[in-house]
């Protein structure tokens, strides 16, 4: 039985962009376009009435901006997620809109194959972040680090083998390179990976990633795959 379609809902002011990207995502029979909105506040509204799987988010939009949104939108539809699509690379652009729940971060610029993927990662319950963009959260969480102390409690919640997988995440391992790293089952992984989220109580593994370098748990500067 072939699976239904990926529902995708794209947000941004401009219409030639949100054309362009209708364009390439219908260009996959795998994912359905159910839907487009000009700014934050309709994105909240046709969240509610078109129920998408994955929304597409701009940043910079008018009455409410793709930050904003997306914190009132996964805090009324907490099962949707939220990829933020933009040309921008700033700091708090990219901090503000993880910490809101975002999903994924790419750039405008990511080629079509790469914007097909990263919704299909994105469905799939993966988080997705370019190299780029990682690179700027491990960097703004460890400023945030040095400059105060952070709850780190829930760390005592985790066993040793789960804070292992944790920093593994944290250094942008995928399941397969933690399970090779840990030579333990993929299987395996995936449970432990389930149950750090659960006791750290984030949504996803951006969320894990950020909790990891504000608590001091994995330091910056460090590649287990170099």
């Amino acid at each position: 039985m072939t699976a239904a379609p990926v529902r995708v809902l794209i947000v941004d002011d401009d219409d030639l962009m949100r054309a362009g990207l209708r364009g390439v995502l219908s260009s996959d029979d795998a994912i359905e376009v159910v839907g487009e909105a000009a700014d934050g506040r309709d994105a909240i509204y046709r969240t509610r009435v078109l129920r998408p799987e994955v929304v597409l988010m701009d940043v910079r939009m008018p009455d409410l901006d793709g930050i904003s949104a997306t914190r009132e939108l996964l805090a009324a539809f907490p099962q949707t997620r939220v990829v933020i699509l933009t040309t921008f690379e700033e700091d708090d652009y990219i901090f503000g809109a993880l910490t809101a729940g975002a999903s994924g971060f790419l750039l405008k610029r990511t080629t079509p194959e790469g914007l097909v993927a990263a919704v299909h990662t994105i469905a799939a319950g993966d988080s997705l972040l370019s190299p780029s963009v990682t690179s700027r959260v491990i960097e703004r969480a460890a400023r945030h680090t040095a400059a105060g102390a952070h709850d780190d409690s829930g760390l005592d919640e985790l066993t040793a083998r789960e804070r292992e997988v944790l920093d593994l995440i944290a250094r942008g391992l995928s399941n397969s390179e933690i399970a090779e790293t840990l030579v333990i089952e993929e299987s395996t992984v995936k449970t432990h990976v389930k149950r750090v989220l659960g006791k750290l109580g984030v949504r996803d593994r951006v969320q894990a990633v950020i909790f990891a370098y504000e608590t001091g748990l994995t330091q910056p500067g460090s590649d287990t795959r170099g």
